[in-house]
């Protein structure tokens, strides 16, 4: 199950097929992309109820998109990420469908802007702090929704977070959201979940979505890193 990035109003299949694709040949799986409603029409939580349906919607009737309903992953990159991890929340809180991978790929998982990656990054590096706040204002204002683990997942407690599925979580080293998508991985970690966190030094934000980057020997690496959990934890 892919979800794209894009800050929750930006970003389609077109923008992300070849990332999608290149996942889909380094892991040998099918991708299912989830064409989620975009922000601000659609403002939190419409997004994540609608990717945890899809995600449900497969586990139950995969074999009539040709695909093993029963081997599921979610995969996102940037809010497409947070997405991810809160459907992989939900699945927790409803008892269904059974996850087996997620893979966060330089991942949104709070809505603070003040931790040191946002500063040191905070212009110049491609993302913005001011881009993120202007995403976030489209996604929700409201200052509970955002502390909701749906919405900021680091905001989730050890015991929330307890039980979810082995995690790969990647980050940038010039990235306004490396802090938070490492501080997400610790807590996993803290939580008894089976976590991978790694930082690609040099790069940027969406490295691995920005075709001028898809050759660079790190993007490579990383991608071949998501093929090889994924096919990992997707075997029979």
């Amino acid at each position: 199950m892919f979800f794209h990035g894009g800050g929750w109003v930006l970003g389609d299949f077109p923008t992300h097929e070849r990332l999608i694709r290149d996942l889909a040949r380094a892991s040998g799986a099918a991708a299912v992309y989830v064409d989620y409603s975009a922000s601000p029409e659609a403002r939190y939580p419409v997004a994540i109820h609608q990717a945890y349906a899809a995600t449900k919607w497969v586990a139950e009737h995969g074999a009539e998109l040709g695909v093993d309903g029963t081997r599921l992953a979610v995969v996102g990159n940037s809010v497409g990420g947070n997405m991810a991890t809160s459907v992989a929340l939900q699945a927790k809180a409803a008892g269904t469908p059974a996850i087996r991978y997620q893979v966060l790929l330089w991942p949104v998982t709070d809505a603070a802007f003040d931790n040191s990656s946002y500063q040191q990054y905070q212009q110049g590096y491609f993302l913005s702090r001011n881009m993120m706040r202007w995403f976030w204002d489209s996604y929700t204002t409201d200052p509970k929704q955002r502390r909701e683990i749906y919405a900021s997942p680091l905001q989730a407690s050890v015991e929330q977070l307890e039980g979810l599925p082995p995690t790969l979580i990647q980050t940038a080293e010039l990235d306004v959201l490396r802090d938070e998508g490492e501080a997400y991985g610790r807590k996993l970690d803290q939580a008894g979940v089976a976590v991978t966190v790694t930082r690609y030094n040099g790069l940027i934000h969406d490295y691995g979505l920005l075709n001028a980057l898809s050759d660079v020997p790190a993007v490579r690496t990383a991608i071949r890193q998501a093929g090889d959990g994924l096919q990992q934890h997707l075997a029979k």
